[in-house]
């Protein structure tokens, strides 16, 4: 693959996912909510599809669950397929584009019940269009991820690109968490919303063009000095991914915190209707210092190395979710301007979410196969999924509806600062070669 070497080429090359996270974002945090009305307090007819509930809540609950843990199960075979698919177009292209046109249908399609009713009928209908999304949604972007390994040399690059996709991260989290609300209380359902944005996916194009790929129907053709490329089959790419003993406490580390992630993340438009408060102003709070306080974390990270970064940001996240729990006790007249600080503490961590989830599985990946020619790129991202499906099912498929379901939503930012915690404690025993990514020098220490 022909490497990326301006800047702004992978600058823009960070930008290419930005359109499918933002439509990930609409299914997952308003979309799958928008199927029944328990958790909203104002605005029902707008953020729901019909005003009522159109699945079976129970049924609904472990659905997604299963659908969540089935994503990151399907992750695996998905990321073989990319690392080992021979093409005379090469690999990574043909496979964003086998991904990406079923996605979009999937995601027109799960905007239409086949009944008003809160049937077995749509509840199954739904559940199966949102599987065939997750699929479609995981080749494309398992696949893009891959590239982050490939597409650039050395890691300082693939700091900057990682740091460049969650400046993207954060823009479509504020057009989520701040537009998208501002158009539901002007009266635009939901639905509506959801194909105002549909455009965005536009923005997988760019791979398209950018990348650069010879012919990988003999074998990919590899750099100078690197070790002859293997090709390795589903199971033993698998293995090589899971012998990774670092990557694996990576991930384990990673699935706690995305737990609380996922259920602040699912569930906020429902916490927000049961405050009062306004939601476009406390969220745009949350994403609009991110660029500014990416580059604080940055300087921690080549100062101190990414683990001590990686648990500050933890903590400023649970700081941010326990005083957010606390603040409506407070009199409605500075409720909110507690809440908009709350969220600028928040927006220390958010960035800094994301580009670590990008930055270490593309550089473990990019030391194995420089050092041994073992193409595991997109199966490192696909394990990682894989870990993120099951937090990200029991955070949304199962602790969310139960809280939504018994009246319990306020209680749902505390929740999420006790994840925090726990990932905090967990981080401390990060190994030293996932420690020190980043830090300046580190190698000879």
């Amino acid at each position: 693959m022909k490497l990326l070497t301006k800047k702004w080429h992978i600058a823009l090359y960070g930008c290419a996912g930005l359109g499918l996270n933002m439509l990930n974002l609409i299914v997952g945090s308003y979309l799958c909510s928008a199927l029944l009305v328990g958790g909203f307090e104002s605005n029902v007819e707008s953020w729901t599809y019909a005003n009522k509930d159109l699945v079976v809540a129970a049924l609904w609950a472990v659905l997604v669950f299963a659908i969540k843990i089935f994503d990151g199960i399907i992750d695996i075979p998905l990321s073989s397929l990319t690392d080992n698919l021979r093409t005379k177009w090469g690999r990574r292209r043909p496979a964003i584009l086998i991904g990406l046109v079923p996605l979009l249908i999937a995601y027109v399609l799960f905007l239409f019940p086949l009944n008003n009713e809160a049937g077995i009928l749509n509840t199954v209908w739904f559940a199966v269009l949102l599987a065939i999304y997750y699929a479609a949604y995981t080749l494309t972007m398992v696949t893009y991820y891959a590239t982050f390994a490939e597409i650039v040399e050395t890691e300082s690059e693939r700091i900057f690109l990682s740091n460049i996709k969650s400046v993207c991260d954060v823009v479509y989290f504020s057009l989520g968490f701040a537009l998208v609300p501002a158009f539901v209380s002007m009266g635009i359902n939901i639905r509506y919303v959801a194909l105002i944005f549909l455009p965005l996916a536009a923005t997988m194009l760019i791979p398209l063009f950018m990348i650069k790929e010879e012919s990988t129907v003999n074998g990919v053709k590899r750099r100078e000095g690197y070790v002859p490329e293997q090709r390795v089959g589903f199971v033993k790419s698998l293995i090589y991914s899971f012998k990774n003993k670092h990557f694996i406490f990576w991930l384990f580390t990673h699935a706690i915190l995305n737990t609380g992630l996922q259920l602040f993340l699912g569930g906020i438009n429902e916490y927000f209707s049961t405050t009062g408060l306004n939601m476009t102003f406390v969220m745009a709070s949350s994403f609009v210092p991110v660029p500014l306080t990416l580059i604080l974390y940055n300087k921690v990270v080549k100062k101190k190395g990414l683990k001590f970064a990686y648990q500050y940001v933890i903590l400023m996240f649970a700081l941010g979710m326990s005083l957010m729990f606390f603040c409506r006790m407070l009199d409605k007249s500075i409720m909110l301007p507690v809440a908009i600080l709350c969220s600028i503490i928040v927006s220390f961590a958010i960035g800094a979410f994301f580009s670590v989830s990008y930055t270490v599985p593309s550089h473990l990946a990019a030391e194995e196969n420089k050092r041994s020619g073992i193409c595991a790129s997109s199966m490192y991202f696909a394990v990682q999924g894989l870990f993120e499906g099951i937090s990200a099912g029991s955070a949304t498929g199962l602790i969310l509806v139960f809280l939504k379901q018994n009246d319990l939503i306020q209680y749902m930012t505390i929740i999420v600062a006790a994840f925090c915690v726990i990932a905090f404690i967990i981080a401390f025993f990060l190994p030293k070669s996932i420690a020190f990514i980043g830090k300046d020098k580190h190698r000879n220490e």
